[in-house]
């Protein structure tokens, strides 16, 4: 049990609230007392769903000024994060919010700057960081056993057909679903971007207005190449939502399906044309608390003891800065450089 209680206020309750509320029931020191959405029926059925003794508004100003809660939880359109946390650090609440930060960097370093200037913590839900088998593959490649990395590929390839905003956002695979990967990336690997080269593309068939399929090549700060390959119009054979990874080190390879398959093989003789290789054992460590329970457990505990939860803004902004340098290099056809 966890002595010290919040409060919150949850903003916008389409489908993405229900994976919040489900993963907050298993928490027993966070109380949602509000519930904003410019639909307030959408509000009322999470209300009655999860049986909350919350308020109901369309109004975000409104709960936190009767409420004043601690934590503002943001569930709303990506078009929406930056007033919806803006407003929040005003009244002098915390923020965990949905990715993508903003639409744009701009957006991004306006709520960054709020936060450092409220004193507040301002973290996103990155809930892909906190999975048993990515928390196993990355323990195993910063171990050393496989020696050095040097590439890092990830395969993304599934059709699903949401409706609504995404089909008809643009640049829906890399602004809506690739951040994941991007900050996979460099969870796994310890290292930031340095430079991009990325091929945007509507697929044929698609059902998305624009932007369902790319991939780009990243180079990162510690020497290796980051490989992203990704389609959200891609019918039969799917990957993982986390996509399929495949690390090349200097001594070794190891592969995760994104689910719950890691293998590993390392060089283990010096003889032949193929040099003879041996399966590596590989870490099976446990979380406590998984996908977006980890994250919201990880920011609770950070807001008692005043430390920085993994995901907090200042380092999810180079995790975006992989997006929007992505996007500006299919725009320009040229490796862009990173800045953050």
């Amino acid at each position: 049990m966890h002595d010290v209680k919040f409060t919150a206020v949850l903003a916008g309750c389409g489908g993405i609230s229900k994976t919040w509320l489900d993963a907050i029931k298993a928490l027993d020191d966070l109380t949602i007392v509000g519930l904003a959405d410019l639909n307030p029926a959408a509000a009322e059925a999470r209300k009655q769903e999860f049986a909350l003794p919350a308020a109901v508004s369309t109004s975000l100003e409104e709960l936190l000024e009767h409420h004043r809660p601690d934590v503002v939880l943001d569930c709303t359109v990506p078009d929406a994060h930056c007033a919806t946390t803006l407003t929040a650090l005003r009244y002098g609440c915390h923020v965990l919010g949905e990715k993508p930060m903003a639409p744009g960097m701009k957006e991004a370093g306006m709520m960054v700057a709020a936060a450092a200037a409220a004193g507040k913590i301002y973290a996103v839900v990155q809930n892909r960081r906190y999975l048993d088998s990515i928390v196993n593959f990355r323990d195993l490649l910063r171990s050393g056993e496989l020696g050095s990395l040097s590439t890092l590929n990830a395969d993304f390839y599934l059709a699903p057909r949401f409706g609504g905003f995404r089909e008809e956002m643009d640049h829906v695979l890399l602004l809506d679903m690739a951040i994941h990967s991007f900050d996979q990336a460099r969870f796994i690997s310890g290292a930031d971007p340095v430079t991009v080269y990325c091929h945007e593309f509507n697929p044929a068939g698609s059902w998305y207005r624009h932007g369902a399929a790319a991939m780009a090549i990243f180079t990162m700060s510690d020497g290796s190449v980051f490989n992203y390959r990704g389609s959200w119009c891609a019918p039969g054979l799917p990957t993982s939502w986390q996509c399929d990874w495949r690390a090349c080190c200097s001594a070794g390879t190891a592969r995760w399906d994104g689910d719950d398959e890691l293998h590993a093989e390392k060089v283990s003789g010096n003889e032949g044309f193929f040099h003879p290789v041996a399966k590596v054992a590989v870490p099976e460590n446990k979380l406590l608390y998984t996908g977006h329970a980890g994250v919201i457990r990880e920011f609770l505990d950070c807001l008692k003891h005043g430390s920085q939860p993994q995901t907090v803004c200042t380092d999810n902004l180079k995790s975006l800065a992989m997006v929007h340098a992505a996007i500006a290099s299919a725009g320009q056809h040229a490796v862009v450089n990173l800045e953050f």
